[in-house]
């Protein structure tokens, strides 16, 4: 699936209420064994999701700039190499 994670959040279309929230999203929250959902799957499409929603800069807000940075850094070495 194709996520539009931009730096602000935005709506979802009718059609992809329909795409991304019927299919992707679990029919409930659960917690198991100190993780939300069953499958690292899941947890990265809500990821993902969320993230379509608040957009970006909403995101780094949270947690500590210098490990986005890092992260970031490294993602752009694996594009390059």
């Amino acid at each position: 699936m194709e996520f539009n994670i931009q730096r602000q959040g935005r709506k979802w279309t009718r059609t992809e209420v329909e795409q991304k929230y019927r299919n992707l999203c679990p029919e409930k929250i659960e917690l198991i064994e100190g993780r939300m959902f069953w499958t690292d799957e899941q947890r990265f499409n809500m990821l993902a999701l969320l993230l379509e929603n608040v957009g970006m800069d909403a995101a780094v807000r949270l947690g500590d700039p210098a490990l986005w940075k890092q992260a970031i850094d490294e993602r752009l070495k694996a594009q390059e190499g």
